[in-house]
């Protein structure tokens, strides 16, 4: 790293709407479910979207990588994660 390179911090801003907007139909599905239901496991957005779940873990993953979701273990099943959106307004 030289310097004249600016220091890239890991933050944990949250993402917008427009950060959805670049994404690939699918996660923009999985978003939109995700607002209308608050917390939901990978095999209930599955089953809502009726995307498989190939898809869905895809979409998922694109939606973390903008930030705009959270996911954290279930409590009753530590094998399932529960996710929701978190995104700023």
């Amino acid at each position: 790293m030289s310097a004249s390179e600016p220091l890239r911090q890991e933050t944990s801003q949250r993402g917008t709407w427009d950060d959805v907007r670049e994404l690939p139909p699918s996660a923009k599905l999985v978003a939109k479910v995700l607002e209308y239901n608050d917390t939901m496991t990978q095999q209930q957005i599955a089953d809502e979207t009726l995307l498989p779940s190939r898809t869905v873990r895809y979409a998922l993953n694109r939606l973390d990588e903008e930030n705009v979701i959270d996911s954290r273990f279930s409590f009753s099943d530590a094998r399932k994660r529960l996710y929701s959106l978190d995104i700023e307004s």
